[in-house]
């Protein structure tokens, strides 16, 4: 039988042998925006307000690409899927942002 090459844990670094459980992960993270106000006839400030945002913002295309979408994947070791289902698992009283 042939040894598979060890894989790495994407958060610990711990390296797993190929006979070890693994998870395999694929996070996706996207910005999203569910209001915008409407502009009032002759406003201009609002749009003017989204202009200087625009260009005071990072002046790399890839700095506003990673803050719309984001994607990760890779394996974890079981430890660290235990950490990573607690931090993402809200708890029954929280229904709200941080």
């Amino acid at each position: 039988m042939t040894e598979l090459s060890p894989k790495m844990c994407a958060t610990c670094g711990r390296s797993i042998s190929s006979r070890e459980l693994y998870y395999r992960f694929t996070l996706v993270l996207q910005g999203e925006q569910d209001v915008l106000d409407e502009p009032t006839p002759g406003d201009t400030g609002a749009l003017d307000s989204l202009l200087q945002q625009l260009e005071q913002g990072p002046e790399d295309p890839s700095e506003w690409e990673e803050q719309v979408h984001w994607e990760r994947s890779g394996v974890i070791c079981p430890a660290c899927r235990d950490l990573v289902r607690r931090t993402l698992t809200l708890p029954v009283e929280d229904t709200g942002p941080h």
